[in-house]
């Protein structure tokens, strides 16, 4: 089986099979729970692509030696996190029968630098490196395919593309970071099965499952997810530029975070974009995934726990009286308020009271009546960092990886990474099509000033 896109590279998968944990799950862990926050993820499988440039020496084959260590040690890290080897068989339930993670492994006819050249000015190209089960999955499907499928592709110069697609719903990209990172180290040192202890899951327990229907979910219609078109592109912030992003943002009470800086530069050119192209100024809300293991201070137990543990802060712009863009200072402020009471909101001293401020924070936000219920009301859009996670360090033996692609172009996103070398950031942006023209066409300034392409 091949897929081929225009430019004649063309990936051939080469072998499916699936591996196992090397030691079988016991019958008390085979229905394995799922939380309340597992519960209101998204419906969908999350690929993350790693870029591993070859070898500089004789010292490895990956068709040999390396790939029989790359697989048993997955296997091994399997009988720990027992649950991604399962399966979803239930919107609260995963059988852990050991079915297996799916691993694929593919071939490209292309070098990694010529490839890469071409993924850093088209980010699409990373596509053909997502395992091809993912590209369509939803919620009509998420339930009949594997929590976790890999998929290793081998350049013609030995350079390796390394995907791990994860279903949402069993866990959130904390747990996928921690899972390969874990795993590179297992690989790498050939640390035995009972020394692997990274996680617990004790999710269930403290948030079991709830009805649901009340809940207003920050989920996008699946008819606005088959018509959105999204694409991708990369960008890149240097350290001088965010610099001179401070200085033109100006003093404030506080010192607002890289992050921060860049999501209001951003937001306010996608705000920017959407008056030009509408006429007037609309509503937007840019949602901050808020990973509350380390803030739920009443509950130390959880901060390692496997699954889903975040919010997203729903960071409002509505447009006032004067009817005008906002200033950047005025969304960094924004941005960091919001994400600030919806911890402080969350931190409560009992799980239920938690589980109630979640409740509140979403259907208070997301697509209520007074907020506006429609996307032709309300742009919305998301911005995940992963900044300061420690993904660049995921060396299985065959050094750092360089590039990465995130994402399953089902919604507007902001995804930002420290860039493989220096102090500057990479962001790629996912945004549907028409509104990725209009960005550019139409705000090209706000974004040239700062960022290189």
């Amino acid at each position: 089986m091949a897929f081929q896109q225009e430019t004649c590279m063309e990936v051939e998968i080469t072998s499916t099979k699936f591996i196992k944990p090397a030691s079988s799950t016991p019958n008390n862990l085979q229905n394995y729970k799922l939380s309340f926050f597992d519960q209101i993820a998204d419906l969908e499988h999350l690929p993350l692509v790693l870029f591993y440039p070859p070898p500089t020496n004789n010292t490895y084959n990956y068709s040999t030696h390396d790939q029989e260590q790359f697989e048993q040690s997955l296997s091994r890290v399997l009988t720990h996190v027992y649950p991604i080897a399962g399966r979803l068989s239930d919107d609260d339930l995963i059988s852990c029968h050991d079915q297996g993670v799916k691993f694929v492994k593919a071939k490209v006819n292309s070098k990694l630098n010529e490839f890469l050249e071409k993924a850093y000015r088209d980010v699409n190209f990373a596509l053909l490196c997502w395992p091809q089960d993912t590209w369509n999955a939803d919620e009509s499907n998420l339930f009949t395919l594997p929590i976790v499928i890999v998929q290793i592709t081998e350049f013609e110069c030995g350079g390796l593309a390394l995907s791990m697609s994860h279903a949402h719903p069993a866990m959130d990209a904390y747990s996928t970071f921690n899972i390969i990172n874990e795993w590179s180290k297992v690989c790498r040192m050939k640390i035995p099965i009972e020394k692997i202890n990274f996680m617990s899951f004790n999710l269930a327990h403290v948030f079991p499952p709830r009805d649901l229907s009340k809940f207003l979910l920050p989920r996008i219609p699946e008819e606005d997810r088959v018509d959105s078109k999204v694409v991708a592109k990369r960008l890149y912030i240097n350290e001088d530029s965010i610099s001179r992003l401070r200085e033109q943002i100006g003093e404030l009470c506080f010192n607002p975070s890289r992050v921060e800086m860049i999501i209001a530069l951003l937001w306010r050119a996608f705000i920017r974009a959407s008056e030009k192209r509408h006429g007037h100024l609309k509503r937007s809300i840019m949602g901050v995934p808020v990973n509350l293991r380390t803030r739920l201070i009443s509950l130390p137990q959880l901060a390692k726990s496997f699954g889903n543990l975040v919010i997203e802060a729903p960071v409002k712009f509505i447009p006032g009286v004067h009817n005008k863009v906002p200033e950047l200072h005025e969304l960094v402020t924004l941005i960091r308020d919001t994400v600030k009471d919806t911890i402080i909101a969350c931190d409560k001293s009992s799980p239920e009271d938690i589980v109630s401020a979640v409740a509140n924070i979403y259907n208070g936000s997301f697509r209520s009546q007074e907020w506006g219920n429609s996307t032709d009301e309300v742009d919305e859009y998301t911005s995940s960092s992963f900044c300061r996670f420690p993904i660049q360090e995921a060396d299985f033996g065959w050094g750092k990886p360089c590039l990465m692609h995130f994402g399953s172009r089902h919604i507007q996103s902001c995804w930002l990474y420290d860039a493989e070398c220096g102090n500057g950031i990479c962001v790629q942006l996912d945004l549907k099509e028409v509104n990725m023209h209009h960005l550019f066409e139409l705000c090209h300034t706000d974004i040239n000033d700062f960022f290189q392409f």
